[in-house]
This record gives C-alpha cells, structure tokens and sequence, in this order.
C-alpha cells in the first residue's frame, strides 16, 4: 500500500480532493478518528492506496505533523487567491522540516480570484523549496475551461462530470506555455546536467526524460511541483493521482528518511505510529504504518507484544489480516505504544524533533462536577495527554487544581466533548488565577515577645527584628547581629524558619518575595524557651513587620517568543503595547522562511488576552511560547481590583 496525506487550511476542498481521488476507480473505504483525521482507502492501477485527509484547523496542526511521519508524499491543498497565501504558511514550514516529499494543489480554479504567477509568487515567499508550475490554465474570458501539462506540451479541456479531453493548446495559450515552459525546464536542469547540456545545445529533450527528471527531483525532495484543478468538479483529478503514482517515493524512502532523522539503523525500524484516540468501552486505539512484514497479534513490537491487530478502515478485527510493508494498521491493548514513535521490536523511540507539537496558548482550569468526576478526572487527562500530544496537563499553583493548556477554543471544546462523551467525566472551565506575589516598599522594625503559660513548662522567646525590602528577584534573606548570647545561637536557625513561614501569606493575602530580614536583640529564659518559641515569635514578629512595611502588589512578568508571518509583522507592535508590555526585539526566523520571531515582555494576566489578539490579528496562524522573567510592582485601581477579589475568594473557600 502506498500511503500519502492530505493538508492545508480550512476550506480549501481537501476533503473533496480525496472523495474524487478514491472514486476513480471504485468505491473507496473510509473511517474517521475522533479527532478528525479521516483514513481513505482505495485502488488506483491495481494499487492499494491511502489517504490521510487532515482536519485544516490550525490548532489541529499537531495530527497533520504525525500524518506525514506514516506518509511516502503529501499534497498541500491551497487556495486560488493570492492574499490568503499566507494561510498555508504553517504547513510549508511543516512539510520542509519533515522532508515529505509534495505535490502542491492550487484547488477551485474553477472561480479564480487572481493571477496563478501571483498565487506561486505570494506561496514562495513562506517556501524555501521552490515551486515549480507543472500545468498553466486554458482560460476563455475569465473562466478556466482547462490545463496545459508543461512537460508533455499537451492540453486538455475540462468536461462536467467526465474525463477532460485532450485538445490543441489554444493559439492564446501557447505564448504563455512557452514561458511557463522554458521556466520549468531551467529549474530542472540545475538538478540534472545531461538537461542543461541539451538546453545549452538547444535541443528539445524528449516527454519521457523530462518525466523521470521530474520524478528524481520530487522523490529526492529538491522542488514542490505546482499542479491546478476543481476537485468540486472533477477537474485535474486524475493528472495529480497519475503525478502521485508515479512520482511519489515508495515505503522504503519512508523508512530510510525515519531511519536518518531519528539516527537507528534502518534494518531495525519496523513500524511507525502515527495517531491514537480513545473510544468508549474499547480503550486506546493506535494506528500506525508497517516498514516491514510480518505484524500479527502478539508479535514484539516496541518491547511489548501487540494487541489485536485490525483494518483501520473498518476497525474490525480479523484473524486473517497481516500487514505488509506499506500497510496501515490499527492496534488495541497495545498502550504500550507511544505516539508518535519509531517501532522497533526492541523499543519505542521518539519521533523527529519536526514533530514537536505547536505550543498551547489557552489554560484553563477543569473543574469536575462531581466527586466520583475528581477521582477520575486526573487518570482521564493523562490518558488523553498520551493520544494528543498538543494537550498539556499540569497543576495549578497553589490549589493543585487540573489545569490543560490547550491549542484553543475548538480544541478545549473538543476534550470537554471527549472528557463526557468517552469516559463519562463531566467537568467546567474557568481562567487560571495569574500568580501574584507581594513585597513592601519601605523598611520596618519590630520588637515581639511570645509568651505563654499552661501549666507545666511554659513558652518564651523575645526577638527584635528589622525587615526591608531586597533588590528584584534576590527573594528572602535572612541575617543576625546579635551579641552576648541574648539569643542563643542554637535557636537562631528557629528564628530563621519562623520568618520563611511569615513569608507565605503577606498582609494583601498574597505570598511575600525579595524581603530580607535581621534579627538585631531578643532575650531569652533558660527553662521556658525553646526552639518552637522563637519561632512562633519571629513569625508573629515578622507578620506584624510585614503589616507596616507599605505591602505592594506583584505581577507575573513573562519573557514571551512570538512567531508570526512577517505580513502581520506591523500588528505587534500594537497588540504589545495595548498589553502593557514591552517590545524587546525581533529577527526573521532562520528556520521558516517568511517567519518573525517577537520578544517580549508581557503581564501574566495579559497572556489569555494576547492568545486571542494574536488568532484574530493572524487569522489563527501566529502563536507564541512563554518563560517565567520577574515579577514588578502593579499599583492604582487595576491592584486594588486584584486584591478585593483575591479576598473574596479566600472568604468563599
């Protein structure tokens, strides 16, 4: 079987391109996981095929990533609009770091609503592969009534709901496929120099050559062919499943390239897995694609045994199903296999670094509706972190509550959705609380004597104590001078941890930072002290302390690296500054051409609000990662705010 995956924005008809491309020849089998990556299986010249039709959103990026791990080439379906390029800036980047070899499908050009030089033109600017138009249009007016193939010089007129017809190119084509022509065969020949010799000698190189150049250059991944058409209607169908069949590499590129980028022998890596979902009653599903024969139920795959072995297209179970090399297969009872991975029999190895998912710009906090929901809700979200790696789980500081950073709105709708429908775990959101500390503004001196009486030995510890604030980020320290013994020195040490503990809560509730402390007197008695006096005592002292050193309020500052297309470049500076934070600087981005990479500083509790700008200002496709910097001081209206509601949620709990 050969395998190839489908990709691009949302409403660009990729959907529609693997409907027409399975219905060829025959009736197509088709399953969808639920997280919306659909598995079509057909035959096209006696050949067993799949597709893999990838869900377009872009916080659905991760499951595009993980398809091309199982896939020999992948076609990039875009649109015929040039100023919605930039769409597709996210999977260009994707399919260059992976190395899939693609076949790039400008769709709907049947309603055109530009140049196809400018589509090319706007494409290339996120493309460090160049793109390489394969076809041109027969144009009639402002319709597109059909293609000119530019290597075999042959035209064809698109038919409704038949087979195009092959025509003569058009006297209004000819000069324009002459240049588009001239263009492709230049661009071959840096690749191959028997075809630069024959242009140098003028001579016309002959269809079949030109063809096996085109299929060298696309397996060995050095261009991106441009191919055009209405999958809607059919048209240029068959010509981009022809180009599949004979261009795109077999299995065995596949396991040489997974063998190179995860550095093993590729005598040892059997199988790669790809996706994994959950179903109710059944447990984890793993889909993954067989590099060699011979997987069946109980054979050593990743250091375990397999599960159940199944057909991915109907996801039954069959004594009789054996993959073979090129096979995609469904695993049960198989959690041992993480995904994605590089299967050997020994071993479950990780995937590329290319597989990194995107990172989770929206936290929030699940809150389950029951007790039986809190038992289950933290074993739940571990199961689902395994089968979508775009989904963090982490705890909340401070109240330990569940807290999954997600790709986004859809996203977190989505494992909601899963959480109630699947394992009957039902739960609400809410925002995370930002993180707020406290320090004070001025010094303070303090003298307290803790005393107290029950009857056998009592309690006595006196301490003198000055506090002051610490330079930002130097946290807690504490010092003494004391002389002649008023405190003895084996209970300074209690003094110590007495003043760490007042540290926890200041005056406005919050925890106290950069404070430094110095125990200066005290007294002592010889029976009635002790060590848990003197540190009932400091901590008394210092809280007291605390109280009159004019507290101020701490936000969470994060340092914020934001990637965005260097077209929405000019938004940022905007979106920051609204943020109340700071720009820091900005480079283009090495590794993704037509990419910018922001530094910032932004408040913590800016960074849901700047998720949001950013999805709106780049239609969904900037995002940005984020690192604990400092925390600074927040006064007026906004810190009263924050500290009347801190104290309404302290009184409710």
């Amino acid at each position: 079987m050969r395998c190839f995956t489908v990709l691009g924005p949302s409403q660009t008809g990729k959907s529609t391109i693997v409907e027409k491309l399975g219905a060829l020849e025959g009736t197509p089998r088709k399953s969808t996981s639920p997280y919306g990556l659909n598995l079509t299986e057909f035959t096209f010249c006696a050949e067993a095929w799949c597709a893999l039709d990838t869900p377009g959103l872009n916080e659905a990026l991760a499951h595009a990533q993980q398809a091309l791990l199982a896939s020999d080439a992948c076609i990039l379906c875009v649109s015929p609009v040039p100023e919605e390029a930039v769409l597709a800036a996210h999977y260009l980047r994707m399919i260059e770091a992976s190395g899939t070899p693609c076949i790039l499908f400008v769709n709907r050009m049947d309603a055109p609503r530009g140049r196809l030089r400018d589509v090319i033109a706007a494409l290339q600017d996120y493309a460090s592969h160049t793109l390489l138009l394969r076809q041109i249009p027969i144009r009639e007016g402002d319709r597109i009534v059909g293609s000119c193939d530019l290597i075999s010089e042959r035209a064809w007129r698109y038919r409704e709901g038949q087979t195009s017809a092959l025509i003569a190119i058009p006297d209004s084509t000819s000069e324009r496929e002459h240049e588009a022509r001239t263009e492709l065969l230049e661009h071959l020949s840096e690749f191959d120099d028997w075809l630069l010799e024959e242009l140098i000698e003028d001579r016309e190189p002959p269809s079949d050559a030109l063809y096996a150049i085109a299929t060298r250059v696309l397996r060995e991944n050095r261009i991106i062919p441009v191919l055009i058409g209405a999958a809607s209607h059919g048209n240029g169908m068959m010509r981009l499943m022809k180009a599949l069949r004979h261009e795109a590499p077999p299995v065995d590129a596949l396991r040489e390239r997974l063998a190179m980028a995860g550095k093993i022998d590729k005598s040892k890596l059997k199988a790669v897995s790809f996706h994994a979902y959950h179903r109710q009653n059944i447990g984890k599903t793993v889909l993954a694609r067989a590099l060699t024969d011979g997987f069946k139920q109980g054979a050593s795959l990743g250091g375990s045994g397999l599960g159940a072995v199944q057909d991915p297209a109907n996801g039954k179970g069959n004594v009789v199903f054996s993959p073979v090399a090129g096979d995609l297969f469904a695993t049960v009872k198989s959690d041992h296999l993480p995904v994605p991975a590089l299967l050997t029999n020994e071993a479950a190895l990780a995937a590329p670094e290319w597989t990194q998912a995107p990172t989770p710009m929206l936290e929030r906090i699940l809150v389950p509706g029951s007790e039986r929901d809190e038992n289950k809700l933290s074993e739940t979200l571990a199961k689902l972190s395994e089968t979508d790696r775009s989904l963090k789980i982490v705890q909340e500081e401070g109240t330990g509550a569940q807290m999954v950073c997600a790709q986004g709105p859809v996203h977190l709708r989505d494992l909601l959705r899963t959480l109630s429908d699947v394992f009957h775990v039902t739960t609400t959101e809410r925002a995370p609380t930002p993180v707020y500390r406290e320090t004070i503004s001025k010094p303070a001196e303090v003298h307290y004597r803790h005393r107290k009486q029950t009857g056998g030995a009592g309690q006595f510890a006196d301490v003198k104590l000055t506090i002051h604030p610490n330079g930002r980020s130097q946290g807690f320290s504490f010092t003494e001078t004391v002389k002649g013994g008023v405190v003895p020195r084996n209970y300074i040490p209690a003094v110590e941890a007495g003043a760490r503990e007042a540290m926890e809560k200041g005056p406005l509730g919050f925890a106290v930072i950069d404070v430094g402390v110095t125990l200066t007197d005290g007294q002592h008695h010889a029976v009635d002290s002790s060590e848990h006096a003197f540190r009932s005592a400091s901590k008394m002292g210092v809280r007291q302390a605390l109280s009159e050193g004019a507290a101020v309020l701490m936000q969470p500052v994060f340092r914020s690296e934001i990637h965005i297309p260097s077209v929405y470049s000019g938004n940022l500076v905007q979106i920051v500054s609204s943020l109340k934070g700071q720009v820091l600087g900005f480079d283009r981005d090495e590794t993704a051409k037509g990419w910018d990479i922001f530094r910032a500083l932004v408040p913590g509790g800016a960074l849901d609000e700047l998720a949001r700008a950013l999805r709106s200002a780049t239609q969904g496709i900037g995002y940005f990662s984020k690192t604990f910097d400092h925390f600074e001081e927040l006064y007026g209206k906004e810190a009263d705010a924050i500290v009347r509601a801190h104290g309404t949620q302290r009184a409710e709990h």
